[in-house]
């Protein structure tokens, strides 16, 4: 059965993305990673949000432009969003509920994760009790503003278990299991 894991590049101080959702921030500490090239292969589907779907590329202007995890990964992904078009690309699935679009991420991934992205998207899943794991790449940069790791107003407390902690020249990498 499928697992739903938050795989997200945030700055020392929270944010996974900067003001105005820029993402080119990212671009200097995506690399390598083998944690995250070993991950890759353990991804059956994405489930995204349609800020994320529709915003800034950290690969932009380069190899892996538009394509998820630089162009290292393909299949399936679900989109949720309010504003689904006539057509898309194959396995690309544009669903207007995010409880639909979570079921059928898990299906398409069978016994690997669906790899959220998009902070909204994740706290849906978390509040939705569906999100098992996170893992965080703290890259080494504080940005002052933007899109925080996980926002909830008026504060929620989620309990986390440590499954591993490694290190990269660019990154230090956090994979927890939610309590």
């Amino acid at each position: 059965m499928a697992k739903v894991l938050y795989s997200v590049t945030m700055s020392l101080d929270g944010y996974i993305a900067g003001p105005g959702g820029d993402m080119q921030w990212m671009t200097p500490y995506l690399g390598p990673n083998p944690e995250i090239d070993e991950l890759v292969g353990r991804i059956g589907s994405l489930l995204v949000g349609r800020r994320t779907f529709d915003g800034d590329d950290p690969n932009k202007g380069g190899p892996g432009e538009g394509e998820a995890f630089g162009g290292g990964w393909s299949g399936p992904q679900y989109v949720v969003t309010h504003r689904v078009p006539d057509s898309a690309p194959a396995d690309l699935y544009f669903v207007d509920d995010f409880a639909t679009a979570l079921t059928q991420a898990k299906q398409a991934a069978g016994d690997k994760y669906v790899n959220v992205l998009g902070a909204d998207i994740a706290r849906q899943c978390l509040e939705a009790g569906e999100l098992d794991e996170v893992l965080t790449c703290i890259a080494p940069v504080m940005l002052g503003d933007g899109v925080r790791l996980f926002d909830h107003p008026g504060g929620h407390t989620v309990a986390l278990e440590r499954i591993s902690a490694t290190e990269v020249p660019l990154a230090t990498n956090l994979w927890f299991r939610v309590a």
